[in-house]
């Protein structure tokens, strides 16, 4: 038994020495578990204790508050996307088969790493979503797809971000962040209030949109399947495991919210129509 648990700490300890040591005294980043921490409270926070304490309180109105997060995570995510653009994906030196990690202190490689990690901190960011949902009581919008949405990026993140913070595994990132500026535009616009109702009919095509974006992932990460690349095949397994769930549980919430058959009128209600006509 002793053995075991001797082997067990050796490979612990060659694993952390294998860790980007770019990202040591970052906060959060020592270790896993106060993202387990976070994420858990999160959902105890959004299922049970939120709900309970708001029950007989008014709902909060948060519009200006609203109005300011949205504006703060169109800035933020469309910054990120700027520079996992500029360089990364749409700077000429990254291969859309295959991109190793660079290790290195360069400030291309630096810029990659201060993103990722913002990128990561971001997720905690995101948590407010339903935060908000809580406050205004809007309890219908905390759905199964919403928390395990928000409530297990965080935590799952932190190995990629942790060991491979760049290269391959950074166009998820790249994809998700042009996602969220995109959806946080729409949020936005809704946060104005009713006078801006009449623009926000592509509800729908945002949600194609972000399952696009899983389908992409997917076949991104699963093709080193199939190539010679110098980036851990383990972690595009993750990577690409994780857009499958989201897909299929974005392809549940599509078929529920969108295709709504209408319910045919029986002959009866046409009839009782038709005399009101006449009336």
């Amino acid at each position: 038994m002793a053995s075991y648990i001797q082997a067990a700490l050796f490979e612990s300890k060659k694993l952390w020495e294998s860790r980007d040591k770019r990202l040591d005294g970052l906060p959060l980043m020592s270790s896993p578990l106060p993202s387990i921490v976070i994420c858990l409270g999160y959902v105890y926070f959004v299922k049970s204790c939120g709900p309970k304490f708001m029950e007989n309180r008014p709902a909060f109105k948060l519009r200006g508050t609203l109005m300011a997060y949205n504006l703060f995570q169109i800035i933020f995510n469309g910054w990120l996307f700027y520079e996992l653009g500029r360089y990364g994906w749409l700077s000429g030196n990254y291969n859309i088969f295959c991109q190793p990690v660079d290790y290195s202190n360069s400030e291309a490689a630096m810029r990659i790493v201060r993103a990722g990690y913002c990128f990561y901190i971001l997720k905690f960011i995101d948590l407010l979503d339903t935060l908000f949902f809580v406050l205004r009581k809007k309890n219908n919008q905390i759905t199964m797809l919403h928390v395990i949405h928000h409530g297990i990026l965080p935590m799952t993140l932190w190995p990629g971000v942790r060991f491979v913070c760049g290269g391959h595994a950074t166009f998820f990132v790249f994809l998700n962040t042009l996602v969220h500026f995109v959806m946080y535009f729409y949020y936005f616009m809704a946060a104005m209030g009713p006078s801006y109702q009449k623009y926000l009919g592509w509800k729908k095509h945002l949600t194609t949109f972000q399952m696009i974006q899983f389908i992409t992932v997917s076949f991104h990460s699963f093709q080193l399947m199939f190539f010679d690349c110098d980036f851990p095949i383990a972690f595009c397994w993750w990577i690409g495991g994780h857009e499958l769930i989201f897909l299929c549980l974005f392809i549940n919430f599509y078929r529920t919210a969108y295709n709504k058959e209408k319910k045919p009128i029986s002959p009866l209600c046409n009839k009782t129509q038709i005399a009101k006509k006449n009336l």
